[in-house]
């Protein structure tokens, strides 16, 4: 009997810590900055750095892990990402290589031929939970944001009201199912300024205006706001984007309802302010990323 668990510690481990070890030893850190990084021994990084250590092949040739280890060893190198983000970036990739018919969970039937033989009724590796979709949705915004606080510029974007970057979950329904900053982002001396990790349920503004424009047909799954200036606008449909406005001093989720309708392919939502009401645009994508990164050519 064997968990699929096991072959995460048996192989995967090894070969993401021998991988790891590798990347941030080419990039200059000591054995003891290594092992502080990776929560190891530094009798445990020289094993690894010598191939004293098995690894699995086809995990270390997996182009998904090769691209996370690259990322997780230029952030922990640089101090851009901490040794608690790269294990929740690296557990989101365990959930993805465990379900149904990927790399663990292949290597886990083959290890027990017989899960295969099981009665139809029965999913060992399922492929969907919500538990992964969220994992899935708070690592692509703690991606988006990366982008946001390295992109030159973006803090004299961000409005008076503070920026979020905001991404859903598959069936979101309500603010609950959107996941963003606590506090927004905001310029404090110009530098964008994240004050939280993601979490769900902490945007109200913008989660509203991206749930209002899927409920009317929009693919969007992430959003993040800025401030309006027309000429933002037109060089945001020059990059390849449908603009579309709205009127936000009336029902928001009717207002952005109707411009999604009028322009179903929208992915510039904006509006020019009123009384009381600071003039913002919305830019929508499939991902949080993908948003920072449209945020990051125009600036």
């Amino acid at each position: 009997m064997q968990f699929v668990e096991e072959i995460v510690v048996d192989e995967f481990l090894p070969t993401v810590r021998s991988l790891l070890a590798s990347n941030l030893r080419d990039r200059g850190l000591t054995q003891s900055e290594v092992a502080d990084v990776l929560g190891i021994s530094q009798s445990a990084v020289s094993k690894y750095a010598h191939g004293d250590v098995t690894i699995n092949d086809r995990i270390a040739d997996d182009d998904r892990v090769r691209t996370l280890v690259e990322e997780l060893g230029r952030g922990l190198s640089a101090g851009d990402i901490s040794p608690v983000q790269a294990l929740i970036e690296l557990e989101v990739l365990v959930r993805d290589l465990e379900s149904g018919g990927d790399l663990l969970a292949q290597l886990h039937e083959e290890a027990v031929p017989e899960l295969a033989e099981h009665g139809s009724g029965f999913r060992v590796h399922d492929p969907e939970s919500e538990r992964r979709a969220s994992e899935r949705v708070l690592s692509s915004v703690r991606k988006g944001l990366s982008v946001l606080e390295t992109t030159s510029g973006f803090a004299a974007l961000i409005p008076a009201v503070g920026s979020n970057l905001v991404a859903c979950t598959p069936d979101a329904e309500d603010v609950d199912d959107v996941a963003g900053v606590p506090g927004r982002i905001f310029d404090v001396k110009g530098r964008a300024t994240v004050p939280g990790a993601p979490e769900f349920g902490v945007s109200e503004h913008v989660a509203r205006v991206l749930l209002a424009a899927r409920r009317h047909g929009s693919a969007a799954s992430a959003a993040v706001n800025i401030r309006y200036e027309p000429e933002l606008v037109d060089e945001l449909v020059e990059l390849g984007h449908v603009a579309a406005e709205f009127d936000e001093s009336g029902d928001v989720s009717s207002s952005v309802g109707a411009a999604i309708e009028d322009e179903s392919d929208a992915t510039v939502l904006y509006q020019t302010g009123g009384m009381g009401i600071e003039p913002l645009i919305y830019v929508l994508g499939p991902d949080a990323q993908s948003v920072a990164n449209t945020i990051r050519s125009c600036t």
